[in-house]
């Protein structure tokens, strides 16, 4: 196996080469337009994604491939761990979103806004690209309130510090509520863990990611892996997962002092409301995040 980067913003992880349809076309083109593929589907396309896609890998984002073949690669993301494989979260990308890994550098940065602008200079550069929220860069200088950073195939570019914190930084509760509400009435997105689209426990990985926490991909792995409560005992930015008798969790969302922040489901927004009665009939557990 040999070890890349994602070299696209978001590149959409799919369960075989041949599980995208038409549609899916600007995922998988060489330079994805993720904003646009999720602007085109409506509800029942939405729902065909189940079973075809995984996850997402965002911009520098480390990935194994373990084989190619006709375009594509299998690769394992190590920063997604899952219960599929213990290298990493397992799946399929175009070959061409990958490239060499960023060159050496210290402090990695987490961009904590929707969308951010990959900059050729500071302040006043040519755009390279919009970079999603989530997106983690080894930093090497600063500069007139930006920040340079590595990037893959030995480039780099320059970030406002404002749309930036340290992963190292200590983070809060209030910090994973705050950073989760930016998302309000996003579309759910299933695999989605960019800003262009979310599923539940894409939302809970990626603003775990930004605060220094690395996290499985999954929902029934979250719950696994982190520390367990009893429901009674959860607070505002803890975790409520969700499983029915004898099937495995099946959902996750934060607590918040409303109720659940959660991406409830195909067809449905990013939301932050008491949970229904459904809701309550199968919340199982709850869990410690920090």
């Amino acid at each position: 196996m040999k070890l890349v980067a994602a070299k696209v913003p978001v590149s959409t992880v799919w369960t075989a080469p041949d599980a995208p349809r038409d549609i899916d076309a600007p995922a998988v083109a060489a330079q994805p337009d993720v904003a646009a593929w999720a602007k085109s589907m409506d509800t029942e396309t939405r729902l065909g994604l189940h079973g075809r896609t995984l996850s997402q890998l965002l911009f520098a984002e480390p990935v194994l491939v373990r084989s190619e073949r006709d375009g594509w690669s299998e690769i394992l993301a190590p920063w997604q761990p899952s219960s599929g494989d213990e290298l990493g979260y397992p799946g399929w990308v175009p070959s061409s979103h990958l490239g060499e890994l960023p060159g050496s550098a210290t402090a990695p940065v987490a961009i904590t806004v929707p969308t951010a602008q990959l900059l050729a200079q500071p302040g006043t550069g040519a755009g390279l690209g919009e970079l999603s929220f989530a997106t983690v860069l080894a930093s090497i200088e600063h500069a007139n309130g930006y920040t340079r950073v590595a990037t893959p195939d030995g480039g780099s570019g320059w970030l406002a510090d404002d749309v930036l914190r340290s992963v190292e930084e200590p983070a809060t509760a209030e910090d994973r509520l705050r950073l989760g509400a930016m998302f309000l009435g996003l579309e759910y997105l299933w695999g989605g863990t960019s800003a262009y689209g979310l599923d539940c426990s894409g939302l809970i990985h990626t603003v775990a990611r930004v605060l220094g926490m690395r996290i499985p991909r999954d929902a029934h792995d979250q719950a696994a892996a982190l520390e367990n409560i009893p429901i009674e005992e959860a607070r505002p930015g803890d975790l409520y997962f969700f499983g029915r008798p004898g099937k495995e969790i099946h959902h996750v969302g934060f607590v918040s002092p409303t109720g659940m922040l959660h991406a409830s489901e195909t067809g449905k927004r990013l939301e932050d409301e008491p949970p229904s009665d459904d809701r309550r009939a199968t919340l199982v557990t709850a869990a410690k995040l920090a």
